[in-house]
């Protein structure tokens, strides 16, 4: 018996170092967010005034789609946006343009479409993916327009390149039967760090063949994800010593499929294969509810709430300013970015009127500390 659950759970190794479960990641919502609809309300309420996609747009704010010389995170593009939103709405007001009243709904969209411009990526280098394309034998069997063995699809029929999700899919999904198809042709198997994919990423996407495929992403509520948890078989090992625990927060889709790629010597039998909706709902249940939750400690946030100045008005209810907590709801990185937008110009206006200074965030963590804290005492 021991024997048996020791190769059960070998088996699913894999996904113990990558899909992570959190005791209240159930109660956690996750708003659904589409890559297509945040770029229209990205033209649609003039975001793109003041700041490009890839070079098209405005060049008063950074450009979303170029990679930064640092990981953002949820947390981090909303502290940063926090803190800058005073003058973010001075500039509007000089430029003639009202601020845009978006909802979570919008906000999910918004962060999706950003997600699928890389933003949220680490930069990847195309001259240095050239290099790793074929130091790591990918080009031995995957041609850029033909296949060069065992099949293997060639780089213009790789929807990856333009969708993480289905990048993390492909990787699930075939890197068994690619181990097997390297050890038939003699080459060693290819580990790959998070850089290097997202340098391999980058060159594919320079490709002219590949200008043809449009950047998406999008994530569900995760409602579903459980079933896919449950149903291919992850749950049986994960429980007790192997239960998973928080581990993907902060994390990037080419991280999760680096993760992926480099267990596959590992697996004993052939993994659990994942469609593109169950792989989409399975990454909303366990990587985008810890991706836009940031993993906070409540006491810290609490002091947050307090130092911050927060408590002046929304412990007690002062100058019109609701309760909080105590909104019977849960807050993300992402609606906090919708409460911004939403009530943040009328809530400076009776700051200034009451002489209370605009509170500033010192970092991302100082946001997702605020978060644990009003989400522990709903």
């Amino acid at each position: 018996m021991a024997t048996n659950y020791s190769k059960t759970a070998l088996r699913f190794s894999v996904i113990a170092a990558v899909f992570v479960l959190h005791a209240r990641a159930a109660e956690l919502p996750v708003i659904p967010g589409d890559s297509t609809r945040g770029a229209k309300l990205f033209q649609t309420q003039q975001c793109v005034h003041c700041h490009a996609v890839n070079g098209s747009g405005g060049k008063v704010g950074i450009d979303l789609g170029r990679s930064v010389s640092r990981k953002y995170t949820p947390a981090l593009l909303a502290s940063t946006m926090w803190n800058h939103a005073p003058v973010m709405w001075g500039a509007m007001e000089g430029a003639g343009i009202e601020a845009p009243k978006l909802s979570p709904e919008d906000a999910a969209d918004l962060f999706a479409f950003f997600y699928s411009a890389r933003f949220f990526d680490r930069p990847g280098d195309a001259a240095r993916g050239q290099q790793a394309f074929a130091s790591h034998q990918c080009a031995a069997c995957h041609g850029i327009e033909d296949s060069r063995a065992e099949g293997a699809p060639p780089v213009v029929r790789w929807e990856s390149i333009a969708d993480p999700v289905v990048l993390v899919r492909q990787m699930w999904n075939h890197s068994y039967r690619m181990h097997d198809a390297f050890a038939r042709r003699k080459i060693e198997w290819q580990a790959l760090t998070s850089g290097e994919l997202d340098d391999i990423l980058a060159y594919l996407a320079s490709l002219p063949q590949a200008h043809k495929l449009t950047a998406h992403f999008s994530n569900t509520s995760g409602t579903a994800g459980r079933h896919v948890f449950e149903s291919k078989g992850c749950v049986n090992c994960h429980k007790g010593a192997l239960a998973l625990d928080d581990r993907l927060h902060n994390m990037t889709l080419t991280d999760i499929a680096v993760d992926m790629w480099n267990h596959a010597p590992r697996m004993m039998q052939p993994p659990p294969v994942l469609s593109e909706d169950e792989m989409r709902s399975l990454l909303s249940y366990l990587w985008m509810r810890q991706f836009v939750y940031g993993g906070g400690n409540v006491a810290a946030g609490k002091k947050v709430f307090q130092d911050r100045r927060c408590a002046d008005c929304h412990a007690g209810g002062a100058h019109g300013a609701p309760p909080l907590p105590g909104q019977a709801k849960q807050y993300s990185e992402v609606s906090i970015v919708s409460a911004l937008w939403r009530h943040g110009p009328q809530m400076l206006r009776r700051m200034k009127e009451a002489g209370i200074g605009w509170p500033m965030f010192g970092g991302p963590q100082e946001v997702a500390d605020l978060i644990a804290y009003l989400n522990s005492v709903q």
